[in-house]
Formats: C-alpha cells, structure tokens, sequence
C-alpha cells in the first residue's frame, strides 16, 4: 500500500499517558515507512526518541499554534488527540478546502462538553470523519460511532527474574486515581506481616495527603514513595504484583506493561480493566471502591507463589495476543484509510 503522510497533535507541555501513547505509535508507524509527524508534547521526552526513529516534531502548546501546525503541514491524516487538538482540527478546516481526513483518538471515558457547554462540541463531532475509542468502556461512554482499537506495548522476554514481596502501585498522585484505596486495602491485607511492602511511584497533588494516610495506619515501615521513575519495566519485573485502582481508567497502559512482564494483576473490575484482565480465568478484580475486596485479592495472592505466577503468565498471553504495538497500527492504519477514501469521496 501507498505510504500514508500523518500528523499527530497534542495540545499539551506534558508528557503523560496521553503523549507517551502518540511517541510510541508515531514511532512504529515511521518504521512501517509512513512519512509521520508530531505536533505538541514535551520537547525534552518527544523530540530526541521521535528525531531518532525519523519523525519530525512542532512543539504545540495552544489551539492556535495546533490549527497552524495543521495547516503548514501537508498530510493525508491528521490525528488528534484530546478535546483541545480536536477543536484545533476541526478549526483548520474552516475557510479552507478539505483536505486531509479528521481521525480523533478518544483515550477518557467521558463525552465531549460533560465539563462545558455541549454544543460546540457536538459541531466538532460532525466535522472529524472518524474515531478510535482506546477500550469498549470508552466507546460505551463518548456518545459517537467509534472504532475500538487497543493500546499495545512491545513483549517483553523474560529470564532469570527474582521476584520480590513488593506489591507495586505506578500511577499519578491525583484524587481520581484512588491511590488512597490501594494504601488502604494493603494495610488491611495484613501482608505486610509477611514481609511484604508497598511500593508507590508516581507524583502529584496527593502525595502530603497520602503520606499521612501511611502514618495513620501505622503502615509507615512497609510503604516507600518513590516519586517519579523512568525505570517502571526493571521495577515490574522484580515486583510481586500491582494493584491499579483507577476506577474510570480509559485503558490502563501500565497494565497492559505489567501483564507484559508477567506482573500479576489485582485491578478494580471498571473502565479499561475490563478489556484487559477482566477477561484472563483466575483474574484479581475487585469491585470498584471496594477496600475489603482489593485486600482480600492482596492476602489471596500474597499467600500462593503458583497463583501469582499461573496468573502472571496468563494475563502476559493475553497481552501478547491481543495488546500489542502491531495490532495497534495495523488497526490504526486500517481506521485512517477508511476516513481517507470517505474524504476523497
């Protein structure tokens, strides 16, 4: 097939979830030998990784400067990424000729406007010509016709792990990732007595708050902050299990990095988990909310090495069968030709 010319755009400074999940599929897209482009992200975290694998990048940090980028760069898709990019799309089309086709990649399980007046947004829903939902619980919740089309992670070879006790928690300090619950549910575990520990990476507005939470419950001993860390695949493979408590997450890339490296799974049993481990026979989900839940998987798991490897592996098939990077782009490719034909008709 004719290589595709791709513009991805984040409105954004940052680099989260959202931003590493462009780097990743920009990347393998240009190594599938699309002409492909990045608007907007973190310089710092973007330029040198996408430069590297031959993608060029335009920080963005404004709708403004998005509809420009959009604008001065000739592609045959432009994919967005967030509502911010996608008034910025659907803005580059006014007062000019349509040219390149509007997929938007939906990565929150939330509808467009539910923080704002709708209608604008709903203008903009008829302007895109397609969009990917990350998992079915975002496609259940935008209120639009989308494809679903998972996240992927490259497999990870295993060898010569040695697992510790550690029960691993990576993920931003923030009130809607529910980090507090995972505190909770492990000192009612009890774990902790057989010398198993809490390690949190992450940071965020939470953490003074949730420090406190630790000395609360005189689990202080037995919890480690470890604050930012680009080395979560070394900390998933020498850890015993990760709790994910998020109960609205889209997906769950961390996840699907932990099933990768055969990271037994506790997660509560909403959102994105569902399409991941909700699935894989034998699974650790809880209700979400639900302390007593999540310290009953803790305490079930902790007290069977089998279990944690049996389940390990399992979820580790899934992710290799169903969460890869090459399923992604193939399928993402697969969405942007089918806009593309529908523009041109």
């Amino acid at each position: 097939m004719t290589p595709l010319r791709i513009l991805h755009v984040i409105v954004s400074d940052r680099f989260a979830g959202v931003e590493q999940f462009v780097r990743r599929l920009a990347i393998v897209q240009a190594t599938d030998g699309h002409d492909v482009f990045v608007a907007g992200g973190a310089s710092d975290a973007l330029a040198g990784p996408l430069r590297d694998a031959g993608v060029r990048f335009v920080p963005v940090t404004s709708i403004r400067a998005a509809v420009k980028a959009i604008r001065s760069i000739d592609v045959d898709v432009v994919n967005s990424h967030m509502t911010a990019a996608d008034i910025a799309a659907a803005t580059s089309r006014l007062g000019g000729p349509r040219q390149a086709a509007l997929v938007s990649t939906r990565h929150f399980a939330l509808r467009r406007g539910t923080r704002g007046p709708g209608l604008p947004y709903r203008v903009v829903e008829r302007m895109l010509d397609a969009e990917i939902a990350i998992s079915r619980a975002v496609a259940d919740s935008i209120h639009v016709p989308s494809t679903v089309v998972h996240s992927g992670v490259d497999p990870v070879e295993l060898s010569g792990l040695e697992r510790t006790r550690t029960v691993l928690m990576a993920q931003r300090l923030q009130p809607e990732k529910q980090t507090a619950l995972g505190i909770r549910a492990f000192a009612a575990s009890g774990v902790a007595a057989d010398g198993w520990t809490l390690q949190i990476a992450g940071i965020g507005a939470q953490e003074a708050e949730l420090r406190a939470l630790v000395a609360e419950l005189d689990i202080a001993d037995a919890v480690d902050f470890l604050g930012f860390r680009d080395d979560l695949p070394h900390l998933m493979q020498t850890s015993g299990m990760l709790v994910a408590t998020t109960p609205n997450e889209g997906l769950g890339l961390t996840v699907i990095e932990a099933m990768a490296s055969g990271l037994p799974v506790v997660a509560s049993a909403a959102g994105g988990h569902l399409d991941t481990i909700g699935g894989v026979e034998g699974g650790a989900l809880f209700a979400a909310a639900d302390v007593d839940g999540a310290a009953l998987r803790l305490r079930e798991l902790a007290s069977d090495a089998q279990r944690r490897d049996e389940l390990g592996a399992a979820q580790r098939a899934v992710q290799r069968s169903r969460f890869t990077l090459r399923a992604q782009a193939d399928q993402t490719e697969a969405v942007y030709r089918a806009a593309i034909a529908g523009e041109r008709r």
